[in-house]
């Protein structure tokens, strides 16, 4: 695991436990299938802000996954989330996460 792709966005007002269950049963498989995955850590705190960390074992991989699967995922996931989510891209330095 070599780099992330973390994904910063606000879930509406009274969705957060339909936005769990469309992406544990819908993005998650979604994402499974994709070359070079990793893993994903899905965080929600009590006002809604979430953050999603997607591991990929290239920047390459997250790249395609980007242009060719993320807006199938968006689209899944409007009327669930507020606005346009905020991107940020990384390198993993270190991790004890295999």
């Amino acid at each position: 695991m070599r780099f992330t792709r973390n994904v910063e966005f606000e879930i509406k007002p009274g969705k957060a436990e339909e936005f769990k269950s469309k992406f544990d049963g819908e993005v998650v498989p979604m994402l499974k299938k994709q070359d070079g995955f990793r893993g994903e850590l899905s965080l929600v705190n009590p006002e809604n802000h979430a953050l999603g960390i997607s591991m990929w074992d290239s920047e390459k991989n997250a790249e395609r996954y980007r242009t060719d699967t993320y807006p199938k995922v968006l689209d899944l996931l409007k009327g669930l989330i507020v606005g346009t989510p905020r991107i940020a891209t990384f390198t993993v330095a270190t991790s004890t996460i295999s």
